[in-house]
């Protein structure tokens, strides 16, 4: 166990040094504590022609010990209104969930985690379910609802949102 999680600090080290030398657009990265590689704060700007141009949404992610061959857990500090995303601010896509075979059948083994991913690609992800909603599998049942049958609230509450989000940073 000592080996796995020292082996998934120093790749968390690696990742982080990397984002540090080459930002990517759209989003920043950092330790919520430089004593603990495993916990990261994440700043995601609203993705620019979508309802949520503009926001500045923070999110926790946390990473298993045994990183990256189980994925992490990426939670919205900040107010988020979208079908993907719980209620207390979990986000749910596929690239997070365990890999293997999905016990309810929804998605394909290679749609779900594999330990190519980085927090990169998982903010990138998380960037695109910004952009396209998935309503067919939502997190968040009142938000899926409202995104097909009344956009205008759906659209005033995410407007909220970023406008909250804009307000904290």
């Amino acid at each position: 166990m000592a080996a796995t999680t020292s082996q998934a600090s120093l790749l968390l080290q690696k990742q982080l040094r990397d984002l540090a030398k080459h930002p990517v657009d759209g989003f920043s990265a950092g330790l919520v504590d430089d004593s603990n590689v495993f916990e990261w704060q994440v700043t995601i700007i609203g993705p620019p022609e979508t309802l949520y141009d503009g926001g500045y949404f923070n999110a926790i992610m946390s990473f298993p010990q045994n990183y990256p061959n189980s994925p992490p857990s990426v939670r919205f500090t900040s107010e988020m209104w979208h079908p993907n995303v719980y209620p207390d601010g979990r986000v749910c896509i596929s690239i997070l969930h365990p890999p293997g075979e999905d016990p309810n059948g929804y998605e394909l083994a290679s749609e779900r985690w594999t330990p190519v991913h980085t927090v990169e690609s998982i903010v990138l992800s998380i960037i695109s379910m910004l952009s396209s909603p998935n309503d067919e599998s939502p997190a968040n049942i009142e938000a899926a609802k409202e995104w097909r049958e009344k956009r205008g609230d759906f659209k005033k509450k995410v407007s909220r949102c970023v406008r909250k989000s804009q307000e904290m940073f």
